[in-house]
């Protein structure tokens, strides 16, 4: 009988994504367990979870009520197709997500990520202007340094730009709205105080493009991947006003913003503007089990399904669209996002969270510091000729000395699990600021 040991004995196999192969495998960082706020290394030595995995974990590590409600399932069915059939526990994980969703935002399409996620979402929004007649609505809206997975349709609309680069063309009609940093703000705690007129660069786009031609707009409540940007007072709000003005339907990725990371069940609820349509991950699963979802309102799923002729209305699905397993992962978590109150945990942590990141203000090459809820930035100067070095040897440091944090390019993010106490903060910023103190030459 063959046992998996945590160590492996070669490296080659595995082409690992958004890694630095050659130099991973020269000396590789592996992870071999996790429980609640840790992770373990081989040698069993304590790292702090300082991310929530990718933005993901939110009610920590090794829940046993998920573990125990996916071994459950596949026990009495492994799996069963969703394609002219069903099966229960997707149609309850359905309704399980719909109770927590905005109001009115109560039809849900399983995926399997993020990434998927983002496509589905915008090949709805095209369906929904076809059905209603309007079939020239083909444009998609993104924005700089937005982030919405690395399919061809949410890369084509995300707007960063090393993952489009190596890829050439993309989809044809997207275009971008600026980003929403402003390094005159920096060090700014929540949102911004000025900024809401970017929003009105969907202006110049109307005008550019014709509204008639424009399907749908899509953004982060917060952009995660890029740096953490937070939206300026108002900035989402005349988003949507926007959107209704020229029939655009407004899109949500909520990857990252949703299940409790901002103190409330969605961003959309946080920041008090509710798009039409929404998507999700990470944290749908506490990624026990991958999973994705795209919730819409009512007035989407009516204008497809019931303003169809007869057969199929939408011709987009995935084979493990409602996944068994995936379902009881999903079903399970809500449970915990319920029974822990996993966005009250998050509203009671904020303040001490955001003490903790704006107490790096001040260290060597700190030139800026933004949060929202339990998520942070730490933007650092980049290393004259040597961009991204100086945060991913703070990187290492931390590692090394047992807090995992992430970096994108030298912009260091924390979204730690929604468990997070301040024992964990106080130990996640402190090993960080020695950590940057040694990178400042």
């Amino acid at each position: 009988m063959n046992v998996i040991s945590p160590r492996p004995n070669n490296l080659d196999a595995f082409w690992m994504p958004y890694t630095t192969n050659r130099t991973f495998k020269a000396n590789p960082r592996m992870l071999a367990r996790a429980e609640g706020m840790y992770y373990y290394t081989n040698d069993n030595r304590e790292v702090i979870d300082g991310t929530a995995g990718l933005w993901c974990c939110n009610a920590g590590h090794g829940r046993r009520e998920i573990t125990e409600a996916i071994q459950r399932q596949a026990a009495i069915m492994d799996f069963a197709p969703t394609f002219q059939m069903g099966h229960p526990i997707a149609f309850q994980a359905a309704a399980k997500v719909a109770e927590i969703t905005p109001d009115g935002m109560d039809r849900v399409f399983f995926t399997n990520s993020g990434s998927e996620s983002a496509d589905t979402a915008l090949k709805i929004a095209l369906a929904y202007h076809r059905a209603r007649g309007e079939s020239s609505r083909v444009r998609l809206i993104g924005r700089e340094r937005g982030y919405h997975g690395v399919g061809f349709g949410g890369m084509s609309v995300g707007g960063i730009g090393t993952n489009r680069k190596q890829f050439g063309a993309l989809l044809p009609y997207v275009d971008h709205l600026p980003h929403t940093h402003d390094m005159a703000r920096a060090f700014t705690r929540g949102q911004p105080e000025t900024g809401a007129n970017l929003a009105d660069q969907l202006e110049n786009l109307v005008a550019l493009h014709g509204a008639e031609t424009i399907a749908a707009v899509m953004v982060e409540p917060v952009a995660g991947s890029t740096g953490v940007l937070v939206p300026p007072v108002g900035y989402l709000n005349r988003l949507r006003e926007l959107c209704d003005k020229y029939g655009i339907l407004l899109i949500y990725d909520e990857v990252i913003t949703g299940f409790g990371r901002l103190g409330t069940n969605f961003g959309a609820e946080r920041l008090g503007v509710v798009p039409d349509i929404m998507t999700m991950a990470k944290g749908l699963t506490n990624a026990a089990v991958p999973m994705g979802a795209v919730a819409c309102h009512e007035k989407i799923y009516t204008a497809i399904v019931e303003g169809a002729p007869a057969g199929i209305e939408l011709f987009h699905g995935y084979t493990y669209s409602g996944h068994p397993l995936a379902s009881a992962a999903a079903i399970a978590t809500i449970d915990l996002h319920h029974s822990d109150d996993l966005p009250g945990r998050a509203r009671a942590m904020e303040a001490n969270f955001a003490d903790g990141a704006h107490s790096l203000k001040g260290l060597p090459n700190v030139i800026d510091i933004r949060n929202l809820g339990l998520v942070a930035g730490i933007e650092l100067q980049p290393r004259a000729g040597a961009p991204t070095d100086r945060a991913v040897k703070v990187f290492q440091r931390c590692f090394d000395n047992g807090v995992l944090i992430r970096t994108t390019g030298d912009i260091i993010a924390l979204s730690p699990p929604l468990i997070v106490e301040p024992k964990h903060t106080d130990r996640i910023f402190s090993v960080l600021a020695d950590a940057i103190r040694a990178e400042a030459a």
